[in-house]
């Protein structure tokens, strides 16, 4: 028996527009930190660094959800829904997004210091080069 494989078209197969154009802004601002691939599954488009996978997302009828994992914890913000601990180092935000103004430059830094987690930042002196 063959497993299927997930592709992000199939996340995006669908979903209303607007939903669509949030994840690709999203993409858009993870581009912007440097080169990254893609682990797709059944629940998430993740993004990985050279070290890890440091953030995902998915279009659903009522915008995007998704993760960042980042070395800190988020206070209040209406786009985070939940912060919880990974491991010592990392804490792993997630969000729900219904609006492109959302995706602003308080959201790309976020995603910044998830890039700098999925390069291995997080791990001190081991970072990969």
């Amino acid at each position: 028996m063959s497993q299927r494989t997930w592709t992000i078209d199939d996340h995006l197969e669908g979903k209303p527009d607007a939903s669509i154009a949030l994840y690709h802004e999203f993409v858009s601002l993870v581009e912007a930190c440097g080169p990254f691939t893609y682990a797709v599954s059944k629940s998430m488009i993740t993004v990985k660094g050279t070290r890890r996978g440091f953030a995902g997302a998915k279009p659903d009828t009522r915008g995007l959800r998704g993760y960042f994992d980042i070395q800190r914890t988020i206070g209040h913000d209406a786009r985070i829904s939940s912060v919880s601990p990974y491991t010592k180092r990392l804490y792993v935000h997630t969000f729900r997004i219904s609006d492109l103004a959302e995706l602003d430059e308080g959201f790309a830094g976020w995603l910044r210091e998830a890039y700098e987690v999925g390069q291995g930042g997080h791990l001190g002196g081991l970072v990969a080069s």
